[in-house]
């Protein structure tokens, strides 16, 4: 088995180090929620190429920036892609509920906003 390229390693906090404001900010974001809800669908590790954001590259380099940097999710490299997870059992371990309460407060929220006839901006 081939060691892994530590030069390609990015750096996440360790669970202790993983701060509510910091998650709290990460998740404020619609277009960085609507990554966490996308990711929230699947235990599997997708692409950052998977997601049609309404934003450019570099923006969306930056989102998935915060959200690993806050913990809220994990990225490795498979080949030239970068895979993102979401880091749920940790979070709800850290912060119990938070992520479902904010997961499920979205959705009301674009069921409450589809109702009146209008559309969210990140989904």
């Amino acid at each position: 088995m081939t060691e892994p390229d530590t030069a390609r390693a990015l750096a996440h906090p360790e669970p202790e180090a993983i701060r509510l404001e910091a998650v709290l900010h990460a998740l404020s974001d619609p277009v960085r929620l609507s990554i966490v809800r996308d990711l929230a669908t699947t235990d599997a590790e997708v692409a950052c190429s998977y997601f049609d954001l309404p934003v450019t590259k570099s923006t969306t380099t930056h989102h998935f920036r915060v959200l690993r940097e806050s913990g809220v999710v994990r990225q490795t490299y498979r080949g030239t892609a970068k895979m993102n997870g979401l880091r749920r059992a940790e979070l709800q371990a850290l912060f119990p509920g938070l992520l479902d309460a904010v997961l499920t407060a979205a959705s009301a929220e674009e069921a409450r906003v589809a109702a009146r006839g209008g559309a969210l901006s990140a989904r």
